[in-house]
């Protein structure tokens, strides 16, 4: 009986999960630039190539900085989506989207535009973390209720969660991420 329900519940698990992962290998074959090295797009429109790549930028991450003067766009951290999440976009595979669901992973990209002779150069870096807990950081209910009891015992700062703050693992860049970044910018800037 127990057998027989697990296999329904991993059965639907994976019905659920597989065009999360669809959606997102199909993206991998797009990009076909060298890994760490910035793509060429021609053009002379400095502010439509900056407001496009904005765009593109903004479908994976939330911006953090621009900075048109030294063509830097910096995001802010976002933590990976699990494979029930086929709407966000930063996790790319279905090992990664995995592996999301099973620990806290966070990823950050950071956006150059250099202009060339004939166009610009975009560079993509996309840095992922890796969390690491100090302690236990499973919070009960009853830890964070008063009890009725103890009615004269004025003590109202009760201390719940995590005694330190998580620290992160840096796993270096995401390579997979950046190439189909970089597909998108270029897709999008050759249109």
């Amino acid at each position: 009986m127990r057998v027989g329900r697990f296999i329904s519940v991993f059965g639907l698990w994976l019905c659920l999960a597989a065009p999360g992962c669809a959606l997102h290998d199909r993206r991998e074959s797009w990009a076909d630039a060298t890994p760490g090295h910035p793509v060429f797009v021609p053009g002379g429109n400095h502010e439509m190539v900056w407001e496009r790549t904005v765009d593109v930028i903004h479908t994976y991450f939330p911006i953090a900085r621009e900075n048109k003067l030294d063509g830097v766009i910096e995001t802010e951290y976002k933590v990976g989506s699990s494979v029930l999440e086929p709407w966000h976009h930063e996790t790319i595979g279905c090992e990664n989207r995995l592996e999301s669901s099973l620990q806290s992973i966070r990823r950050r990209a950071f956006v150059t535009i250099t202009p060339v002779e004939g166009g610009y150069l975009i560079g993509v870096e996309a840095h992922q973390e890796l969390e690491d807990l100090v302690g236990v950081a499973a919070n009960s209910a009853g830890g964070a209720t008063f009890h009725d009891f103890n009615p004269l015992r004025r003590d109202l700062d009760l201390v719940v969660g995590q005694s330190t703050q998580s620290g992160w693992i840096p796993q270096g860049r995401d390579l997979v991420l950046e190439q189909t970044m970089l597909a998108s910018l270029r897709d999008e800037l050759l249109r």
